[in-house]
């Protein structure tokens, strides 16, 4: 199943966000998925006023019993993200726990062939 996306525009105002948030939940609601794919290429340099958007995107996902995926970030914005203490999952990369695609488990000497 492919996840719903969220086109974020440009600047959002603060007056925006009970709308983006009832969105993000209808969307979980509507289509069953578990995560909205929020594409956030379009907001710009980032700051404070995208974390708290995000935060509050992703507090209504999780109320709803989903979460939120961003796509097309600015490079900025994941290390921003972190720096504030909130993790998010982005388009592309992989899951937090799991190794790259191609990356092979270390072998120990004395380990028997499977």
């Amino acid at each position: 199943m492919t996840p719903p996306v969220l086109v974020l525009p440009g600047p959002v105002s603060r007056t925006e966000l009970p709308r983006l948030c009832a969105e993000v939940r209808a969307r979980l609601e509507d289509t069953g998925a578990g995560v909205v794919v929020c594409d956030v290429g379009g907001l710009g340099p980032p700051g404070l006023a995208h974390v708290d958007l995000l935060a509050r995107l992703q507090l209504a996902a999780r109320r709803a019993g989903g979460r939120i995926r961003l796509r097309s970030p600015d490079p900025a914005l994941p290390a921003l993200l972190q720096l504030v203490g909130l993790s998010f999952e982005v388009e592309g990369q992989p899951e937090q726990r799991e190794p790259p695609l191609g990356v092979e488990e270390a072998v120990e000497t004395g380990d028997p062939p499977v």
